[in-house]
């Protein structure tokens, strides 16, 4: 019997590209590869790159080359692009880093066994040419779902597989294969964006905005909790525009407590929320629904209206905050992030200031700051007014300490209050975990004082009684012999 193929995934950029990642694994492994964890034990190697912002560009530059210093050393024979960055740049990208000996863009996923195959086998895949892929679907977002099926849309997968097609249990298998035993996953809710923000190129090759169907979220959302999952995290590019397509775009407000309700799951995170777009009735889902995290992901980017504008978004300082209050006088433990850029053209010492004003009175759980840098591709990057690098960098690092310290601050305001930690890892280092204002990776962490009855998946009801700059310090709060709550999420 010949030897089996391997192949490894590793992943860079957004737990969009991990579901898209999870896809592909759940393909090549229904097509009799063996996925192995680590580069060098594999035959292939496939970077599921970003393309989004030059820091993450070069990231995964460096983690192709970095996979092709193992050819010749090991097993690793050879290494593939996939993911965003491949699709934006295409053949571009393959000249300018022949160390890869594959640029696969989205449509290549569903013959991605065949492609590997090929190129295993020493065959040449040309590498595509990139387009906009906001042209492969009707405007009118109502006439999408009929042209969806021709269209590549990684992350979603079928589900109601035939048995034998499907890489686990069950009937409600989705095209996915688990890449580690996390008891969190994210699901992905819809692919591409409508919005036309000046500074971002992501709709160009992510494509217009098109929701899953709610059966299939549903479907895969069960399987994933009968593979042990505990929290879910709903991701796509624009999470309150769900449903828009499919002609009810207050779909995410009936989905989410059919969600909470699957067995086995305790809790339900919505992330990437647009401030322009919340609804009054999806405000009030998000706060009240049991399981559903009273969590709010929300996109501000700036404050000051005249930087909005050139951003081609809306609000301003105080409709922010009353938005803000909005949440909170609902849900006063509600956890809040976001994103901001500094340095956009245009943006005078006064704007940073008013930046500034919302970011006090806020009172954020976690904040990103970026400095601005031309995108190309984008209508920001045709703009005058072009700040200085210099002056750009200045202001990062003036806004990036103000963020550290005002995130400490929010911490300790939870200091005394009670928290349902969904328990993540358990070692030496002690027993670390999320609470309800905490999505994975970006929003800090709690550490639990005991670990007595406590194992990976729990979900323990603890009471805050420190902080370690953005992290808690909890003590559980002991029934019988477990710290544990039977309960989830709020």
């Amino acid at each position: 019997m010949p030897e089996r193929r391997t192949v490894a995934l590793v992943t860079l950029g957004c737990a969009r590209n991990e579901v898209d990642s999870e896809e592909l694994a759940g393909r090549l492994e229904a097509d009799g590869w063996q996925l192995v964890e680590d580069a060098e034990d594999a035959d292939v190697a496939v970077v599921n790159t970003c393309g989004f912002v030059e820091a993450a560009k070069k990231d995964s530059v460096d983690a192709l080359l970095e996979a092709n210093d193992l050819k010749g050393h090991g097993r690793t024979q050879a290494v593939v692009a996939v993911g965003c960055m491949a699709e934006r740049y295409g053949k571009e990208l393959a000249e300018a880093l022949p160390e890869a000996d594959g640029v696969l863009g989205f449509d290549d996923y569903t013959d991605i066994s065949d492609r590997l195959q090929t190129i295993l086998n020493g065959g040449i895949h040309a590498s595509h040419t990139p387009r906009d892929r906001r042209k492969l679907l009707p405007i009118s977002p109502t006439e999408r779902q009929d042209s969806a099926a021709s269209v590549a849309l990684p992350g979603h997968g079928p589900v109601d597989l035939p048995e034998g097609l499907a890489p686990a249990s069950g009937p409600r298998a989705p095209l996915r294969r688990r890449l580690d035993g996390s008891p969190v996953a994210s699901v992905k809710l819809a692919s591409g964006c409508d919005r036309r923000c000046s500074f971002c190129a992501i709709p160009s090759f992510r494509g217009s905005f098109i929701s899953r169907r709610p059966s299939d979220v549903l479907n895969e959302t069960r399987w994933l909790a009968e593979q042990g999952v505990k929290e879910i995290m709903l991701v796509s590019e624009n999470n309150t525009s769900y449903g828009k397509d499919l002609g009810d775009i207050r779909l995410l407000e009936s989905l989410l407590p059919e969600l909470a309700e699957v067995d086995g799951l305790e809790r339900v995170r919505v992330s990437y929320l647009q401030p322009a777009e919340m609804r009054p009735g999806l405000i009030d889902v998000l706060t009240s629904t049991p399981k559903v995290a009273p969590y709010f992901d929300l996109s501000f980017q700036h404050s000051a209206p005249d930087v909005l504008r050139a951003m081609r978004r809306f609000g301003d300082t105080d409709r922010f905050l009353e938005l803000l209050d909005t949440i909170r006088s609902k849900a006063p433990q509600a956890g809040v992030r976001s994103n901001f850029i500094v340095g956009f053209p245009g943006e005078s010492a006064a704007d940073l200031a008013e930046l500034e004003r919302f970011l006090n009175h806020a009172r954020l759980d976690a904040i990103g700051v970026f400095g601005y840098s031309d995108e190309e591709g984008t209508e920001a990057a045709t703009y005058e007014r072009k700040l200085d690098e210099e002056i750009v960098a200045e202001r990062l690092a003036r806004v990036s300490r103000l963020a550290e310290e005002l995130v400490s601050q929010r911490a300790e305001e939870r200091v005394g209050e009670t928290v349902h930690v969904l328990v993540e890892s358990v070692d030496e280092e002690g027993v670390y975990g999320r609470a309800a204002h905490q999505a994975p990776e970006t929003d800090g962490q709690v550490l639990l004082t005991s670990g007595e009855g406590v194992s990976v998946g729990r979900m323990v009801e603890a009471k805050v009684v420190g902080t370690e700059g953005v992290d808690l310090v909890a003590e559980p709060l002991f029934q019988g012999s477990l710290a544990w709550s039977e309960e989830a999420g709020r």
